[in-house]
């Protein structure tokens, strides 16, 4: 195989593998052994950055674009006029190989169309991880997108050779993907990600018995959701996600706003705007369910079925709930501390401790690094002022972004841009 013809497979299969979504570190600690090449450690892998702002992971490839399959939201589904190419198990491996000692990557996510069906596809997925762990005595980081339908036999062996194993369950809803991608079936993406929870929680329990059994998939599983493609509200989106949390023990679930493809009656037209703002308001709602202990019926529900676009999650709690406002820094719990506007979990942990050695005032919470600007609405510490007063809700998030900056103030502005 020439050099030239390997760099257009490079092109063609790294560009598809851009809408794959996948920004996190890798969570893995697996470490040097046998005097091999590279380590995976907790703190994460190189991240790059895509033209449209999303953070991505090298070398990210897919192993292929054909596909058997005609999924409407997808670049490579089967009907799409575009430049095919699929690389064999050695090519990737090679690549890997000579980027890592290059410097140009610390890890490999790849993911793939579907040659056949879902077993053969794995298998070659699968078969890179293997030739890269035991030819190569390679032990960076390793991100296999798992195949939906894959057998239990190669997801078990997929995670004893990865750092992370996923399975994209692509849009939040099995209605909406039934509309989209009508020849998928919603249960050949639960079948996998069962199997692989089970087995992480096997293998976990094996090693504290005998330490000798291998780590199976260190780094977890995690999914993705495309976010605009059908109709779902964020309602809808957000509850699928607590319910992957919930029983499949993911470690993430990614939210990749549409970006249109596809001239499809079904879909938003090409040139539509990508739903950045509603993509990062999904990850810090997300954030809250994971960090904050926040219930998703608090902050999606019946009567509130959409994240506010103009102020993030937590301040929108906090203003449709004042009642429970003011808090006491210097005598609230841990839970109620986390609520409020301003605070992070790290100043939450300085207030706590902080506070065992002095009453707190104004100045003592600027220097531990709390945002004022929105903490003052709803707190009350060691002094006789209180900046809520008797400010209504509107009011309140009126004074907020008079005095907020964000990247994606632009998004929401009104004012037409000079050259409209």
């Amino acid at each position: 195989m020439s050099f030239e013809r390997i760099k257009e497979k490079l092109n063609i299969l790294a560009d598809a593998a851009k809408y794959d979504v996948s920004c996190s570190s890798s969570g893995s600690n697996r470490t040097n052994k046998n005097k091999g090449l590279g380590d995976a450690s907790s703190s994460g892998i190189c991240h790059t950055y895509t033209e449209d702002g999303r953070c991505v992971s090298l070398l990210k490839i897919l192993l292929t674009n054909h596909c058997i399959f005609d999924c409407a939201y997808c670049v490579t589904r089967k009907s799409n006029d575009i430049k095919r190419a699929a690389f064999k198990v050695q090519e990737v491996v090679d690549l890997t190989i000579n980027f890592y000692r290059r410097n140009y990557i610390e890890g490999l996510f790849l993911s793939s169309g579907i040659f056949k069906n879902a077993d053969y596809t794995m298998e070659r997925l699968v078969a890179v991880a293997k030739k890269l762990r035991l030819e190569e005595n390679f032990n960076g980081y390793i991100h296999l997108k798992s195949i939906p339908g894959a057998s239990d036999e190669l997801m078990r062996e997929a995670g004893l050779y990865a750092d992370r194993l996923s399975v994209n369950i692509e849009i939040p809803t099995e209605k909406g993907l039934k509309l989209l991608a009508p020849d998928k079936n919603r249960a050949d993406f639960i079948k996998p990600m069962l199997k692989v929870k089970n087995e992480i929680i096997q293998y976990k329990s094996e090693k504290k018995l005998i330490k000798s059994t291998p780590k199976y998939a260190p780094a977890g599983q995690s999914t993705q959701m495309i976010i605009g493609a059908t109709g779902e509200n964020d309602m809808q989106i957000m509850y699928t996600s607590n319910h992957f949390y919930k029983h499949f023990n993911l470690k993430r679930v990614y939210y990749s706003g549409y970006v249109p493809i596809s001239n499809d009656s079904r879909l938003p037209q090409i040139g539509s705007a990508v739903p950045m703002l509603r993509e990062n308001r999904l990850y810090q709602t997300d954030w809250l369910l994971r960090f904050y202990g926040f219930n998703i019926e608090e902050i999606l529900n019946a009567s509130h079925q959409n994240l506010d676009l103009d102020i993030d999650p937590k301040l929108g709690w906090a203003l449709r709930n004042l009642h429970e406002f003011p808090v006491d820094v210097n005598t609230a719990d841990k839970r109620m501390l986390a609520r409020v506007p301003g605070l992070g979990m790290r100043s939450v942990h300085k207030i706590l401790n902080a506070r065992r050695f002095n009453k707190l005032n104004w100045e003592h919470l600027k220097k531990i690094g709390v945002a004022l600007n929105r903490a003052q609405y709803f707190i009350v510490c060691a002094s006789n002022q209180f900046e809520r007063r008797d400010l209504t809700p509107e009011h309140i998030k009126g004074l907020i972004l008079q005095n907020s900056k964000s990247k994606y103030t632009s998004m929401l502005s009104t004012q037409m841009s000079l050259f409209n």
